[in-house]
């Protein structure tokens, strides 16, 4: 496996980007250890609220978020997925597979031994986050979804088709002009410079390109069977679980109903929908601080 590391040069003076990187090695006996990067800000004894990300962003769609959870005295965990952000990005296609970034995440969370977790995931950070709250049910005290699914093969909407087609058919692959066109606000120069910042070229883009494919809408996709497992462990997990969608994506509209129908911890909670696109971290970063901060307010000790 070819592993490509972006410059640390290419992170330097972001805009609205304070936070002191930290690492973690990830061994595999399929080939080298790949070094994951995350944010963790806030104090050690707070409770831990994990924003997981999606495609093609980093962490650095939280910048908003983070600073408020830790005014709180949360501690805010924001890991970039392998391929993304400043975290290792194998070169190949193929060595992205949904099962290896469950592994890989998997490895982390263990690593850090996190308990008393209120995760926040959007996008793929759902189709990963979700798979750890199945696996670690004991290490999660909350839930919140947005903008985000967790696929059986049962099909796929027609905004995940076209933009299918379009992440794999584009010749170069424009980081910021996606983010920015699934945001309701129009970013910054810098903003979208930040996020272009992680792929120098092409090449690093491995990850970003393969993730569309990987997503399972269809029966012959890999991980249908693990998803399906997946939500029975969901059907059964009777914690505090929040549906956070948007009023403006597209990919993921109705996607909220699953949850609210299936999960007994969706009964009875405050659902919001939020205004923003599927981006929605950057289009009310200051209302999803201030429903992590009340349901974290409101768990036991």
């Amino acid at each position: 496996m070819k592993v490509l590391r972006t410059p640390d040069a290419r992170f330097e003076a972001l805009a609205d980007w304070p936070f002191a990187p930290r690492y973690l090695d990830l061994k595999s006996a399929e080939g080298p250890a790949l070094r994951l990067h995350y944010v963790d800000e806030g104090p050690r004894e707070g409770r831990p609220i994990l924003l997981m990300h999606g495609e093609p962003s980093w962490a650095y769609l939280y910048r908003k978020i983070i600073p408020a959870l830790t005014a709180r005295g949360r501690r805010a965990l924001a890991p970039d997925l392998i391929g993304f952000g400043r975290s290792d990005k194998p070169a190949a296609r193929d060595d992205y597979t949904y099962e290896r970034h469950i592994a890989w995440m998997s490895g982390w969370l263990t690593a850090l031994d996190l308990t008393g977790v209120i995760l926040f995931c959007q996008d793929w950070g759902g189709l990963i986050g979700l798979r750890l709250v199945a696996a670690f049910p004991e290490r999660f005290a909350a839930v919140v979804v947005a903008n985000t699914g967790l696929p059986v093969g049962a099909g796929l909407t027609e905004g995940f088709k076209a933009w299918l087609d379009f992440s794999q058919r584009v010749p170069e692959f424009p980081v910021g002009f996606i983010v920015n066109g699934g945001c309701a606000r129009q970013l910054s120069e810098a903003e979208i410079a930040a996020y272009e910042a992680p792929f120098p070229d092409e090449t690093y883009k491995a990850g970003a390109r393969q993730f569309p494919v990987l997503v399972p809408v269809t029966p012959e996709h890999a991980q249908v069977v693990e998803n399906q497992a997946a939500w029975s462990v969901l059907e059964r997990f009777d914690k505090p679980f929040i549906t956070a969608f948007s009023d403006g994506d597209a990919v993921t509209k109705g996607g909220e109903a699953p949850f609210q129908a299936r999960v007994p911890g969706a009964q009875g909670q405050p659902h919001v929908t939020l205004k923003g696109g599927h981006f929605l971290q950057e289009d009310s970063p200051a209302e999803i601080a201030a429903l992590l901060n009340a349901l974290a307010a409101r768990l036991p000790t």
